[in-house]
């Protein structure tokens, strides 16, 4: 099977509107119609009226909020912006216009126009509002100009691309029909490769002549809770406004021959336990220790964090930059060494390593005189250097050999398996591309579910052992020696080999009714006297970061615990209710009822072990975290009541107290009085008291494996009223923790 190489065209939304002045075609009038719940999509309006103005148009800008539908034929060019609400709804003053255009079905054969849409990739219907204008405006027979554009939370840069293709566009509308050869012919010549960044005048002939040519910047990450992972993100994105292109990748799987052939390197990485390597980089660290490629060719940096209260602090990132040392790499930053309060010595390093490691020409030179220039171009305002943005990144088209290891299911016959082949797959290619490719060459029988508009939430699976959605999960940054492993998505039944049952999920889903359900509140009014609610743009950041994953059906894949508790909802349900139990538009009864929810049967305190969420990645740690505070507020509203609480509450008092840990006694005071006659009458005491449990009796226990074996074998060690090592360590730590103990 060879998985065939994608190419990418140049983005003319890098175009600025100022390269573009072309005069406008007939009657230069341009109506902007906005719908918008929370001032954004007013306020892109009003930006989009201004660009529109330097263009040559005579621009309206038109409220949705009572638009009678049949004007919309005698419009000429239209452009749409608007917001989704809720679950998908349209905002409130787009809802009669709404309405009543489905009802009337006005002809709009000479309208030609394009939608702005924007939303927020943590709910499931991303965008809804602006897609069913799109859908609904060529329905009835209008020209659409422009692909539309949909923007999530950080909707700032997709608009200004959007606007920047299509009022040029607007601009060759003439008589009611569009020239779309006019407006290639004026943009060819404005951006002459993909490969280059955009400067403006100000910078000198060197830095422009540096930005050309491999711009690639890799920055590797050994990360055992996440952090350095974290940090890896944000270099990347600030590695961009140095015209970096930086791939982030795990050191887990990494291929050691690879560095070889990398000019630029940031490695930031923790140091677990005693000085040791995190989990995620230890193989490849040993593999370099035995035997490390020459790396003459390589212009690097480490950042590491640590923990001044053990002996050897940051010594893995000290580890890494030595051999990286000794295998001839030259350092462009020394060391910068982080302890527990990491961010602000990461920021100080980064401000310096990244305008250095920019400094590094197409030809692996260290261009030292252009460092203080590249630092002022990196941290500079975009109206003093920069017009337009970054030109897109290149495409690794480089094939990588794969073992490519499929789980097929067959409803009819029963049957399940494997299908196994070797291909020669693009890195850049996504997994749905591979799974595309494997049913066309193939087999046209392999079932999986194809992605609509990016980071769909149903194209879940697992990939060697990571949860990801298949439409936007890379193959190259995947494979792990050369194998990829693809399986079901967990915690669902599967239909047909990739393809899983969701409907649990979404019955559990509507049960929860994890949806808003606000109190009246204090408000403001917009330009247009449209009345909205407010919210703390801090507030905003602290929700999205608790929501911070792919998708819910993708977060209930990540808990082992769904497999075994049919009673359990999940993870990717109680997220989405947390989330609303912190929204502080939420209503006091909602919110307790969620609460409720929470505590109640297959609520949060099913989950087993949230240690099976965390090692799903970054997301994965951010939710066990997640989960882990929702348990702290329980035990604090409910006052540690319920059985959970309760283990809680009589766990630490057994420990403080006594220094002893008695789980007899832990039985009684979590179970409480009906409990053990109803274990009485069950026969779970009688097991307990002849040692059958881990609880079991040390008399009893002692004879156990002698007398009835194979019962005693693999018998957990006596627990019974045994003393804790460490009693003074782990008394500190419980305070530490909680207070209420």
């Amino acid at each position: 099977m060879d998985c065939s190489q994608h190419s990418k065209t140049i983005d003319s939304s890098l175009v600025s509107t100022e390269a573009l002045v072309l005069p406008v075609k007939g009657n230069p009038e341009l109506s902007i119609f906005f719908g918008s719940q929370t001032g954004n999509a007013e306020e892109l309006a009003g930006k989009t009226k201004k660009m529109a103005e330097k263009l040559g148009f005579k621009p309206t800008i038109f409220d949705m909020d009572g638009y009678d539908p049949s004007s919309f034929s005698n419009l000429k060019r239209v452009l749409i912006i608007t917001s989704t609400w809720g679950e998908g709804e349209m905002p409130d003053n787009a809802e009669d216009l709404w309405m009543a255009t489905c009802e009337q079905n006005p002809p709009l054969a000479g309208v030609n126009f394009s939608v702005c849409a924007i939303g927020d990739t943590s709910y499931d219907e991303f965008c809804k509002a602006g897609i069913d204008w799109d859908e609904k405006f060529v329905a009835l027979g209008a020209n659409r100009v422009q692909e539309i554009q949909l923007c999530d939370v950080e909707y700032e840069p997709e608009w200004e691309k959007w606007a920047n293709l299509v009022l040029p566009k607007m601009s060759e509308v003439d008589g009611g029909e569009f020239d779309q050869s006019s407006v290639s012919e004026a943009a060819e010549p404005v951006l002459e490769s993909s490969s280059t960044v955009a400067v403006s005048g100000s910078a000198s002939d060197q830095l422009t002549a540096l930005m050309g040519g491999d711009r690639s910047l890799t920055i590797l990450f050994g990360s055992q809770t996440g952090n350095a992972a974290g940090l890896a993100e944000k270099t990347a994105k600030m590695a961009s406004k140095y015209g970096l292109e930086a791939s982030v990748v795990d050191m887990d799987g990494y291929d050691k021959s690879n560095l070889a052939n990398i000019k630029r390197l940031l490695v930031i990485t923790s140091t677990w336990g005693e000085g040791e390597m995190p989990d995620n980089a230890e193989v490849l660290w040993q593999s370099v220790q035995s035997d490390g490629p020459a790396l003459s060719a390589m212009h690097y940096s480490v950042c590491a964090i640590g923990d001044t209260a053990y002996d050897e602090f940051c010594k893995a990132g000290l580890d890494w930059d030595g051999k990286l040392s000794s295998l001839g790499a030259s350092s462009v930053q020394e060391i910068k060494l982080c302890d527990v309060d990491f961010e602000p010595p990461w920021n100080d390093w980064v401000l310096e390593a990244l305008p250095r490691i920019a400094c590094v020409d197409a030809s692996g030179t260290l261009q030292l005189e252009l460092v203080e220039e590249m630092k002022a171009y990196g941290t500079s305002d975009e109206d003093d250097v920069i017009e337009g943005d970054f030109a897109p990144g290149i495409i690794d088209a480089t094939e990588i050999q794969v073992e490519l290891e499929l789980f097929r299911y067959c409803p009819a016959q029963g049957e399940r398996g494997w299908d196994v082949v070797a291909t020669a797959v693009p890195a850049s290619a996504s997994l749905e591309d591979l799974f595309m490719t494997f049913q066309r060459d193939v087999d046209g029988s392999f079932a999986f579910r194809r992605g609509v508009v990016g980071a769909t939430a149903t194209t879940g699976v697992r990939a060697n052992g990571r949860v990801v959605l298949a439409d936007v999960a890379r193959v190259g940054d995947l494979v792990s020696n050369g194998k990829l492993k693809i399986e079901p998505l967990p915690g669902y039944p599967v239909i047909r080999d990739l393809i899983v049952d969701t409907r649990k999920f979404e019955e559990n889903r509507s049960k929860a009714k994890p949806w808003m359900q606000a109190d009246p509140r204090e408000g403001e009014r917009l330009l247009s006297g449209q009345a909205v609610g407010v919210l703390a743009s801090e507030t905003a950041l602290a929700l999205r970061q608790m929501n911070a994953v792919s998708s819910h059906m993708l977060a209930h894949g990540m808990s082992d615990t769904v497999d075994f508790d049919t009673d359990y909802e999940g993870p990717g349900i109680h997220l989405q209710r947390w989330i609303r139990i912190n929204d502080p538009r939420t209503s006091g009864k909602h919110r307790s009822q969620l609460m409720a929810s929470l505590q109640g049967k297959g609520g949060i305190w099913n989950e087993a072990d949230s240690a099976s969420i965390a090692r799903h990645g970054v997301a994965g740690a951010a939710l066990a975290d997640t989960l882990n505070d929702a348990r702290s507020l329980l035990l604090s509203e409910y006052k540690n009541a319920g059985k959970h609480g309760r283990l809680v509450k009589w766990y630490g008092r057994s420990v403080k107290w006594s220094g002893k840990l008695n789980e007899t006694t832990l039985y009684r005071q979590v179970l409480g009085p009906l409990g053990l006659v109803s274990n009485v009458f069950s026969g779970v005491s009688a097991r307990m008291m002849l040692g059958f449990t881990r609880t079991g009796g040390p008399p009893i226990r002692s004879l156990q494996a002698l007398l009835l074996p194979p019962a005693g074998v693999g018998k957990i060690p006596n627990m019974f009223n045994g003393k804790v090592e460490g009693h003074h360590e782990v008394v500190s730590l419980f305070n530490e923790l909680d207070q209420r103990f």
